[in-house]
């Protein structure tokens, strides 16, 4: 304690008067970008710190009408895509002087259930991950002027913006790869049925495989959980027609499924089948593994999400604007390689047929 200050309840007014400024100087202070010496910035950063005071981001908030908080929402966190994603969230919005906010755990990938808990929080954007929301919901955000990104999903309605990579295309990339591998009978380990990646890599991958003449394609669900997956995966590998050729919807799914062939069933991983994933991210890297996965560049998405978010954030337009991306084929050991079409690309191998 200072002079019978006490330092919890510390006003802006009384860092004023110790700084012999103004309040809007102590103010101006603490704001990014505000106009301010840096002799008065100083004198009142000192007075702060011997006082204690620390700035109320929620009465600024009230007066501001910004409480530069962009809330997170996700199901699930177990896929290592999404930490990576998270991280890279957390930093780009620091730049901006935004924080996140994690609403995390929703059965059934659904975010609708935390939405009014979302919305106490007065934040000034929302990022879904890994989860979905209603046409009404969105149309609500909307109407509210909060933008909405969808990152790695994408919604029938034009309502919110997304960001997202060319899943059809991914997985008719993976359909390529087995087919150019010799592969005969093939099976897919879906994610949550509904969600729109798992819907258009299961479509891609089934266009390639009919226009060579492969109808029959065994599916499982193993609904993006590591349980589910090795569940979907003693279903396939243990029918007496079980395919030779699996695509299983992310990485996270990938590696439970090869723990299963190998130590459950005692298959061996490519001789006796082939695993492709998806996400690029992980375990999926290490050599234990080596999964050959169709990538997703989640830095240049997370950095398109935030662009689109701050553009409509500061222009109080909400139109819907919608990134997509490309991604690689990564080639490692989980699938057997075709005689051509792999070539490597900055140090790594990828797959990229003739056309």
């Amino acid at each position: 304690m200072d002079g019978g200050v006490k330092k919890t309840g510390v006003t802006s007014s009384q860092v004023a008067q110790r700084a012999g400024v103004s309040q809007s100087a102590v103010s101006r202070s603490f704001t990014p970008g505000a106009s301010i010496s840096p002799e008065t910035r100083a004198k009142v950063l000192a007075a702060a710190k011997e006082l204690g005071y620390r700035p109320n981001a929620i009465a600024r908030s009230l007066i501001t009408n910004r409480s530069r908080i962009v809330a997170v929402v996700m199901a699930y966190l177990d896929n290592l895509f999404y930490p990576d994603v998270l991280e890279q969230l957390g930093r780009l919005l620091a730049k901006e002087d935004y924080r996140l906010l994690l609403f995390t755990g929703l059965a059934g990938g659904d975010s609708d259930p935390v939405f009014d808990q979302l919305m106490q929080y007065r934040v000034d954007g929302i990022v879904l991950a890994s989860t979905s929301l209603s046409s009404e919901l969105s149309e609500e955000c909307a109407a509210a002027g909060i933008p909405v990104v969808l990152f790695n999903r994408t919604t029938e309605r034009d309502a919110v913006s997304s960001v997202t990579t060319h899943n059809r295309e991914g997985g008719r990339r993976v359909a390529e790869y087995l087919l150019a591998g010799g592969h005969r009978r093939f099976g897919y380990i879906a994610g949550l049925e509904s969600s729109s990646t798992n819907r258009d890599r299961l479509a891609g991958y089934r266009e390639v495989l009919g226009e060579a003449g492969h109808k029959d394609i065994l599916v499982e669900v193993g609904n993006y959980d590591r349980a589910g997956a090795q569940a979907a995966a003693r279903k396939l590998l243990s029918r007496p027609d079980r395919p030779d050729a699996l695509f299983v919807a992310n990485d996270h799914m990938a590696v439970a499924v090869m723990d299963v062939a190998r130590y459950e069933l005692g298959l061996s991983v490519p001789e006796d089948i082939s695993i492709v994933g998806y996400d690029d991210v992980g375990p999926a890297q290490w050599d234990a593994y080596g999964v050959t996965s169709m990538s997703q560049p989640h830095r240049r998405m997370v950095e398109a999400t935030v662009e689109v978010l701050m553009s409509q954030i500061s222009s109080g337009e909400i139109a819907a604007e919608h990134r997509v991306f490309s991604g690689e084929l990564i080639v490692r050991t989980s699938a057997r390689l075709p005689p051509s079409g792999v070539v490597e690309v900055e140090g790594r191998k990828v797959f990229r047929p003739e056309r």
